[in-house]
């Protein structure tokens, strides 16, 4: 079990839903801000704003007949019956929530692995969310099942109004398939909840005023006894205002159950307690900024800087191993602290993640951002290290193991940009994984390749790029072509197959591009620190890079060339509009950052001060106004044509920032700065599968009009 906090909130910014209006850091003095107004996410003038701004966009570019295609196709992808169920295991059931044109808010479903192994296997419906929601009139959005190992008859089940990260909890009862009557329930909140026994949980929530901390979560943990009010919970580990937020949890595992409390100071250190049965908290004496993670035996301990113990350094980015009683033992004793690398990097590899099964561990690896997979099987001194199965040329492989408590099968997929998804099942131990379900082609890649290039950034870093186009694109610089982009948080962008990009962009005569820019994790911590606080502007210029390298190889040119990217992505978008206009024909920017000196009061923003710094210290707001969008904004600038997109209900990054630059850019006379506000989805910017295929249809007719060529009259 991993033992940051579980919140899923803290996954943060790729994609999340949101719905509560987080509470507020207390406000600094600001400057003269005239769209503060707008920071009333509720409020009946800015709602009236956005509603203007809505339709406005819509008839622009959600009004004709190549929309409706557009969004109709997405659609079919989304709501396809022939995608890949993702399943998870619980007990001897295999479980999935789908969505679907006849589910639009979702099932949470189970089968046998022998049903599963069909390609039209036999569901039993467990919730019928669209049902509940009806019988309740809520707009439930899932947001996850927690199971009491090992019986897994009991669960808790977060739903979310809207989509939002805050959400209510309620227990249930997978035999009988309802809710328990005067079961654990929780109100809505970020919550962060686990199970101990069937009697009792770890919970983590808004006990009232000046239980949550300045980031929105949780600064109090709790355990809470079955058929007890939760104001009797008793209390077992009380964080400080500023950390981001606390949780609790018990690995369930049979024979090793073992009790933690996580205090996750910033978004990128915390400290782990093991709490013992008399409640007394023993700390894990590992670096702050590292993680850990306990396996049966095993503490497994991942560095995102070097870390020298009893004399030997460990490199930043490595994976160590110790027996983990040992090590808690002799953890304040030198030299009898042993710890084995599992994993070193290279200059051109880095650890993406890796997984536990009964008896082995799967590490998967980048290196120069494709994919490799290696098991490693525990002994005394070096584990015995062998490779998994073989990806094809710039692919995506990924496995996993199934049930660590019940033996060594494994799940592993393969995907490439026009190759859709392979299912693999398999043992380790036994024969190789063998193919078990195979996703559909919902496009025709015919004629089209991808490759992988190299940008040189403006302090001479070599920064990977991936290109997808047909095979026969002329290098004129007339291809229309689109750049994603990231670049934050560790986050590594590795080749997907994404139906709706080949629908709406590549099917088209399009170029697709990927940018894998310093923020992100494609060569781990080293490539995320390198641009952290200060030296954030080097993902920008990573990013302008490789923008300037495709028009250099003739594939696009600016007229042609946009960019998109969404919530950290938005910021990375924000500084491509004001810093680098030039260079592009283009842009949208998803649910984004954008005013960096009032980020940290607004929705969840103070959790992200260790990514961007802490705009209320002078002296860090002198180099974080050098990326701030908002501020940097101009009159009289040829800023290209512009999308925002956002949702009321994202309670994590928030609308706010959005509809401000977009009133900021109209005052300043941008009629080509367009603003459009779902109501739904939190953070993901959708709650259903319809909502999903608009603002994916907007975004690429917006782009194409802008870019594509235009035809002779």
């Amino acid at each position: 079990m991993h033992l940051l906090p579980r919140l899923a909130t803290l996954s943060l910014l790729l994609l999340g839903t949101g719905c509560m209006t987080a509470p507020q850091r207390p406000a600094a003095p600001q400057v003269e801000d005239p769209y503060l107004w707008l920071e009333d996410v509720h409020g009946a003038k800015p709602l009236e704003w956005v509603e203007q701004r809505n339709a406005e966009t819509k008839q622009a570019f959600a009004s004709t007949p190549e929309f409706e295609r557009t969004r109709s196709r997405i659609l079919e992808v989304l709501d396809s019956d022939a995608k890949i169920p993702a399943v998870t295991k619980i007990g001897d059931r295999y479980y999935n929530f789908w969505k679907d044109k006849d589910h639009p808010r979702g099932l949470w479903r189970r089968t046998t692995l022998q049903q599963y192994r069909k390609d039209k296997p036999r569901w039993e419906t467990v919730i019928d969310l669209d049902a509940l929601a009806k019988a309740e009139d809520k707009h439930w959005v899932w947001q996850g099942a927690f199971c009491l190992r090992p019986a897994n008859r009991r669960c808790l089940v977060a739903l979310s109004p809207g989509g939002g990260d805050a959400n209510v909890v309620r227990e249930f009862d997978l035999v009988d398939r309802t809710f328990v009557k005067g079961g654990f329930e929780l109100a809505e909140a970020k919550s962060d909840v686990a199970w101990i026994d069937k009697d009792r949980i770890y919970v983590a929530t808004d006990f009232g005023p000046g239980t949550m901390t300045k980031s929105s979560y949780p600064r109090i943990v709790k355990e809470w006894k079955r058929g007890t009010p939760l104001a009797a919970a008793t209390l077992v580990y009380e964080g400080k205002d500023d950390d981001l937020a606390i949780s609790a949890s018990r690995d369930l595992t049979p024979g090793f159950e073992r009790d933690f409390v996580t205090r996750a100071i910033d978004f990128y250190t915390s400290e782990t307690f093991v709490r013992r049965k008399d409640g007394k908290l023993v700390k894990l004496e590992v670096p702050p900024d590292a993680t850990v993670d306990a396996h049966r035996e095993w503490l497994l301990v991942q560095l995102r800087d070097a870390w020298t113990l009893d004399g030997t350094t460990y490199p930043q980015g490595a994976l160590l191993a110790a027996k983990f009683d040992d090590f808690l033992a002799n953890q304040d004793k030198a030299g009898k602290r042993k710890l084995v690398v599992l994993f070193k990097p290279t200059d051109t590899t880095s650890l993406s993640a890796y997984s536990w099964t009964r008896n082995h561990l799967i590490l998967n690896i980048l290196d120069d951002v494709v994919s490799r997979l290696e098991v490693l099987t525990p002994r005394t001194g070096e584990w015995r290290r062998e490779k998994l199965g073989g990806a094809p040329a710039l692919s995506t492989i990924e496995a996993h193991g199934i049930d660590a408590d019940a033996g060594d099968a494994y799940f592993l997929s393969v995907s490439g940009f026009l190759a859709p998804t392979t299912l693999y099942y398999g043992a380790l131990g036994n024969a190789d994984a063998a193919p078990l379900k195979h996703a559909p082609s919902f496009f025709d890649a015919k004629g089209m390749d991808a490759h992988q290039y190299f940008a040189t950034s403006k302090d001479g870093t070599r920064v990977p790029y991936f290109v997808v186009a047909r095979k026969d694109l002329k290098a004129d610089g007339s291809t229309p072509t689109l750049l994603y982009g990231y670049g934050g948080f560790e986050v590594s962008l590795t080749p997907v197959y994404s139906g709706s990009v080949g629908r709406s962009w590549l099917e088209r005569g399009g170029a697709f591009a990927v940018a894998n820019i310093r923020g992100g994790g494609e060569y781990g911590p080293r490539w995320h620190e390198a641009a952290l606080k200060a030296n954030r502007p080097r993902a920008y210029e990573d990013f302008a890079a490789v923008a300037e390298d495709l028009v250099n190889r003739g594939i696009t040119s600016r007229r042609h060339l946009g960019a998109e990217g969404g919530s950290n992505g938005g910021l990375l978008m924000g500084n491509m509009l004001t810093g680098y206009p030039q260079l592009f024909g283009a842009i949208v920017c998803e649910v984004p950052l954008l005013d960096m000196k009032r980020y940290t009061h607004l929705s969840a923003g103070a959790s992200w001060i260790a990514e961007y710094g802490d705009p209320d210290k002078p002296e860090e707001w002198a180099f974080i106004k050098t990326f701030s969008p908002y501020q940097n904004l101009a009159a009289g600038k040829d800023y290209p044509p512009v999308l925002f997109y956002t949702a009321t209900s994202d309670d994590r990054v928030g609308p706010v920032q959005a509809r401000k630059m977009a009133a900021r850019m109209r005052e300043f006379g941008y009629s080509n700065a367009w603003f459009y506000e779902n109501t739904e989805g939190g953070h993901g910017a959708a709650a259903d599968n319809q909502q999903s295929a608009f603002m994916h249809a907007l975004a690429y007719g917006f782009l194409w009009q802008q870019l594509a060529p235009k035809e002779a009259p």
